[in-house]
């Protein structure tokens, strides 16, 4: 897991319900929960308040909070992780299409965001989703490309426009090796164990969002390994949280020293 990649989970799957802002140093002593080391925690935080997902914030302490477009991706990003915001599919389809870009580094960056968004490739430059994005226009301004949208109905089976667009056979077989990964395992009595044990689970599970578009139940095969494959994270990631909070609270009450509960302290 690097370093930025465990930040973004940090604060998606902890620090936002706990207003955003965390020290530096509790966020160096959780992510050394999961071997990451202090210089690269520094490292990634920099690089994120350069990008504009982080500000610099003191509180007594110096500490760092989620920006606006952090929460906003982060509660997206939640929703879509634990389908807290499932919508109705009225059957239409959002078609956008990118000005083309002759610089290959901004074609990669803006195909990988509209993957994560939910689209997938339907021609060069045309991309379509099962439901418009409301990030996409502030992603596609930030990198200077211009696009146009639109909703349709695609004449024809749902199903072979989605066979066109998405490898469901590679996405089923990739949550089906998370499920046999993932087993049903049970939860460490040690907190910081239990932290780094949903951390893990959680990383592996937002993978997902940039490979699963969250397409409707009508063009979903009847048996979508998907399916289970979430039943069994809900489950193990709902058994995490207590003792994995209690580790997260304890950093942010100034880590396990301060509070006298005897857990090894990960390098702050």
């Amino acid at each position: 897991m690097h370093a930025r990649s465990a930040l973004f989970d940090l604060y998606g799957d902890h620090l936002l319900a706990r207003s955003g802002w965390a020290p530096i140093s509790a966020v160096v002593g959780l992510l050394g929960s999961l071997d990451i080391t202090a210089p690269a925690v520094r490292t990634a935080v920099s690089r994120m308040v350069r990008e504009g997902w982080l500000e610099p914030e003191e509180r007594e302490v110096r500490g760092y909070a989620a920006s606006a477009r952090a929460r906003a991706r982060l509660e997206e990003a939640h929703g879509r992780i634990y389908r807290t915001t499932a919508t109705p599919w009225d059957g239409h389809w959002h078609v956008v299409t990118v000005e083309h870009q002759a610089d290959r580094n901004t074609r990669a960056r803006v195909a990988q965001s509209l993957r994560y968004l939910g689209y997938g490739s339907l021609a060069a430059d045309t991309w379509v989703a099962p439901r418009e994005s409301p990030e996409l226009a502030e992603v596609l301004r930030r990198e200077g490309v211009d696009h146009d949208g639109f909703r349709s109905r695609f004449q024809g089976e749902a199903a072979s426009l989605v066979s066109r667009v998405w490898d469901l056979q590679a996405l089923g077989a990739a949550y089906r090796r998370f499920a046999e990964a993932a087993g049903e395992a049970g939860v460490p009595d040690d907190p910081e164990q239990a932290f780094a044990s949903r951390s893990g689970l959680v990383h592996a599970w937002r993978l997902f969002l940039f490979t699963d578009p969250g397409l409707p139940e009508e063009v979903l095969p009847e048996h979508w390994p998907g399916r289970e494959a979430a039943a069994l994270f809900d489950r193990q990631a709902q058994a995490l949280m207590p003792r994995a909070s209690t580790w997260v609270d304890t950093w942010l009450a100034g880590g396990p020293g301060a509070v006298g509960t005897g857990q090894r302290r990960s390098g702050a």
